[in-house]
C-alpha cells in the first residue's frame, strides 16, 4: 500500500524528493534523532505538517549521520528561515542508557530497533555541526530533551550539573513543551517580515541575551529572577530552591517570565501559552499524515515503537498528576488537552482503513488513560493555582472528575462495524477510581467506566502504578497511599468474579526513588506477597531532568522544604533495594535474610521467605501460573 502512494505524500527527505515537489530550496529544514514516521504521534511529523500547513517549504533530515563528511547535513543547503532541531521523541540518554547506565542494545525509534543512529546529548551535537556548517542561519531546538533541560539541570549520565541547553549548544531559540502554538506564533512572524533575532516575545521560547544589552520589557509579564546557574554550581541547596519556582511557572495559568545569569548572559524562559483549546488540538492531530514510516525504510526493517502505536489512538495530552519522578507535567503541562469526540471518531475511521488493520485498536488513550475531559469546575480558581498536583496530597475540589465522556466514546468505539475490540493499554490512575482518595467524585461514573474497561477493553492484564507501599516514600512521590490500592484491589475482584474473567492487575512499582530506605523495600515485598502478587513490572528510579526527585537525588534536599533527604546513589545500594523485589527467587533468598536481621527485622525476612505463607491470597491466575511451571518438562535437545 505504502508503494502506491506518491512519494510527495510524505515531507522529502530526500533532494530528489524536494526536486519531485518542483522546489528550488526550503524555507524551513528539520533535523532529527528519529526516523520519519509522519504519523500524530511523531513530534517531527507533527512539527513538519505544521510548517507546512503554514505556506512554508519544509523538508526533514531524520537521523543524520554526524561521523562522516557530514554530507546528510548538507543535503538540502540551508533553508530560508532556519534549522528546526530535536533530539527526537525520548530524551537520547534515555533512549541509549538503563538506570544503571549500561548501554542499551536497541532504539525503538530506528528501523529494525538497531542503536547507534543517533548520538548521545543528540539536539548539541547536531545544533554544533549546523553552527560549523551554516554559521549565519538561525537554529530553533525543541521537543523534549531541549524542554527539560531548559535551565539549570542535573545531568545524570555525566554526573554533572549543566546549565540550560542553549548555552551548550549554542542555539538561537528553545521552543519548550508541546511547541505548536509557539511554532505557529513564530511563523506567522517570520512571514510579515520579522527579522529571527527578533523573536524575543513569543511565548514557550528561551533565549540567550548578553546582560550588557539589558532585558526586554513585556508590560504584560512579571519578572522572576532565579539564582544563577553559577550560585548553583556552588551550592546544591540553591540548585534546590530554584526548582520549586521552575515548576510552578511551568503549570500556571498565566505565569511569570523567568531570567536566570548563565556567566555573562541572561538566559530568559518566555511564560507559557495556555492550554491547548479542543479546536487547537483537534487542528494538530487533523493534519494530512500518511500514518506511515518514510518509504525508504522498507528494506531497512519495521520501527518499533511505530509498530507499538501503529493502530492506536492518543485522545488528550498532559497531566495533573504531578509525580516527582515523571516529566510529562514539565513538557506537556499540568493541565489536560482534550481532543473533540469528532477528530477522535476521525481517526479510529482512519485506522479501520490502514490495509493491515485486523479490527483491533491497541489503546484508547493518552498519558494516564482516564483523564481524558477532566478539568477544573471553576477556571478561575486554576488560573490561580500554584499547586503542581490537582490529586495530591487530596483530590482538589475543584476538579471534574466525572469519568462518563470516556466511557461514552469507549461504547462509540467499540460499536465502529469494523472494531473487534479497542483495548486501552496507557496506564490507568487508579486513585481517580476509588471513594476512599477521590473523595467528592462520582461514583456511579467511577464504577461505571472499570466495568467498561475490565468487560470491554482489557485484554487478560490492566496495569495501574502504585509505586510503592511506604506511605512517607509515596509523600515523596506526590502519590496516594498504598490503602487506597487495597480498595482498588478490592473493586477488580469483586467486577472480575462478577464477570468471570479471571483477569490480573498488574502494579509497578519503583526501587530507590528518593526517600526509599532498604526496610521499605522489604516492606514492599512483604505487602504485595501478602496480596498475591509477583512482581513483573519493576524498575529503578532514573534521574532525568526538571523532576522533583531529581533534584532531590542530586541536591540531597527536597526543592519545596529544602529538608534533607536521602537517596539510594551507588550501584550496590540501587541494586540491593530492587533485589527485594524478587524475593520469590531462591538465589535472593540467603542474601534477603541477611540484609534484614543486620538491619534488626528478621520478622521481616520470616514473612517473605516462610514457604508455608507462598500460597496464601494467592489469585487464581497466579496458582495456575505456578502448576504449570511445575508441570513444565524440559525439553529433549538430544
Amino acid at each position: 500500500m505504502e508503494n502506491r502512494r506518491p512519494i510527495t505524500d510524505w515531507l522529502p527527505i530526500t533532494k530528489k524528493e524536494v526536486d519531485k515537489r518542483g522546489w528550488q530550496d526550503l524555507d524551513v529544514i528539520i533535523v532529527s534523532g528519529d526516523a520519519y514516521v509522519d504519523h500524530p504521534s511523531f513530534g517531527t511529523a507533527v512539527i513538519g505538517r505544521i510548517i507546512e500547513s503554514e505556506g512554508f517549504r519544509v523538508g526533514i533530515i531524520p537521523q543524520p549521520n554526524w561521523r562522516d563528511d557530514l554530507r546528510d547535513f548538507k543535503k538540502f543547503g540551508a533553508p530560508k528561515y532556519f534549522f528546526g532541531v530535536t533530539g527526537g521523541c525520548m530524551d537520547p540518554m534515555v533512549n541509549h542508557y538503563t538506570a544503571n547506565k549500561r548501554k542499551r542494545s536497541t532504539d525503538s525509534y530506528t528501523p529494525d530497533g538497531v542503536a547507534g543512529f543517533r548520538p548521545d546529548y543528540a539536539t548539541t551535537v547536531y545544533t554544533e555541526i549546523l553552527k560549523e556548517l551554516y554559521p549565519e542561519v538561525p537554529v530553533l531546538i525543541g521537543g523534549i530533551e531541549a524542554s527539560l533541560r531548559r535551565v539549570t539541570h542535573y545531568d545524570y549520565w555525566s554526573d554533572k550539573l549543566m546549565p540550560s541547553i542553549l548555552e551548550s549548544s549554542k542555539a538561537d531559540l528553545l521552543v519548550y513543551g508541546m511547541g505548536e502554538q509557539s511554532l505557529r506564533e513564530i511563523l506567522k512572524l517570520l512571514k510579515k517580515g520579522v527579522p529571527f533575532h527578533q523573536l524575543t516575545m513569543v511565548k514557550q521560547t528561551a533565549y540567550l541575551r548578553p546582560k550588557t544589552t539589558g532585558l526586554l520589557k513585556n508590560k504584560n509579564w512579571t519578572d522572576l529572577h532565579l539564582a544563577s546557574h553559577e550560585d548553583c554550581l556552588n551550592d546544591k541547596k540553591t540548585f534546590a530552591s530554584n526548582f520549586k519556582y521552575v515548576e510552578q511557572e511551568s503549570n500556571k495559568t498565566f505565569a511569570n517570565r523567568i531570567i536566570q545569569e548563565i556567566g555573562e548572559k541572561n538566559l530568559v524562559i518566555n511564560p507559557p501559552f495556555p492550554t491547548m483549546t479542543e479546536k487547537e488540538i483537534d487542528a494538530s492531530f487533523d493534519l494530512p499524515y500518511t500514518r506511515l514510516p518514510h518509504p525508504k525504510y522498507k528494506k531497512r526493517g519495521a520501527i518499533p515503537a511505530f509498530e507499538m502505536i501503529k493502530f492506536s489512538i492518543n485522545m488528550h495530552r498532559g497531566c495533573f498528576g504531578g509525580c516527582s519522578f515523571c516529566t510529562i507535567s514539565a513538557h506537556q503541562g499540568k493541565f489536560i488537552a482534550s481532543r473533540s469526540e469528532e477528530s477522535i471518531m476521525k481517526e479510529v475511521e482512519q485506522v479501520t482503513q490502514m490495509p493491515d488493520f485486523k479490527g483491533y485498536i491497541s489503546d484508547l488513550g493518552g498519558p494516564s488513560a482516564n483523564m481524558y475531559g477532566l478539568k477544573g469546575i471553576d477556571q478561575a480558581i486554576c488560573d490561580k493555582c500554584v499547586s503542581p498536583s490537582c490529586i495530591h496530597p487530596v483530590v482538589c475540589s475543584n476538579l471534574d472528575t466525572d469519568h462518563t465522556p470516556m466511557t461514552e466514546i469507549y461504547k462509540k468505539v467499540d460499536a465502529h462495524d469494523k472494531v473487534k475490540k479497542a483495548f486501552v493499554g496507557s496506564g490507568i490512575r487508579y486513585d481517580l477510581l476509588v471513594k476512599s482518595y477521590n473523595k467528592n467524585g462520582d461514583e456511579a461514573s467511577m464504577d461505571e467506566y472499570m466495568e467498561q474497561v475490565l468487560t470491554k477493553h482489557v485484554s487478560g492484564r490492566l496495569k495501574v502504578a502504585p509505586e510503592h507501599t511506604s506511605d512517607e516514600t509515596l509523600k515523596v512521590m506526590r502519590k496516594p497511599s498504598f490503602k487506597h490500592f487495597h480498595k482498588f484491589k478490592e473493586k477488580f475482584d469483586a467486577i472480575d468474579k462478577k464477570h468471570s474473567l479471571n483477569q490480573q492487575l498488574i502494579p509497578y512499582f519503583i526501587s530507590s526513588h528518593p526517600g526509599s530506605k532498604e526496610a521499605d523495600m522489604a516492606n514492599l515485598a512483604v505487602e504485595t506477597k501478602s496480596m498475591g502478587f509477583e512482581l513483573e513490572q519493576v524498575q529503578g528510579f532514573t534521574p532525568t531532568p526538571m523532576t522533583v526527585a531529581t533534584v532531590i537525588y542530586y541536591s540531597g534536599y527536597h526543592p519545596y522544604t529544602l529538608q534533607p533527604m536521602e537517596t539510594a546513589k551507588t550501584k550496590e545500594e540501587k541494586q540491593d533495594q530492587h533485589k527485594f523485589f524478587f524475593w520469590h527467587k531462591k538465589e535472593n533468598h540467603k542474601w534477603i535474610r541477611q540484609k534484614l536481621n543486620e538491619a534488626g527485622r528478621p520478622e521481616l525476612a520470616n514473612q517473605l521467605l516462610d514457604q508455608s505463607a507462598n500460597n496464601k491470597a494467592v489469585p487464581k491466575w497466579l496458582a495456575e501460573k505456578r502448576n504449570q511451571q511445575k508441570k513444565r518438562k524440559p525439553k529433549n535437545r538430544g
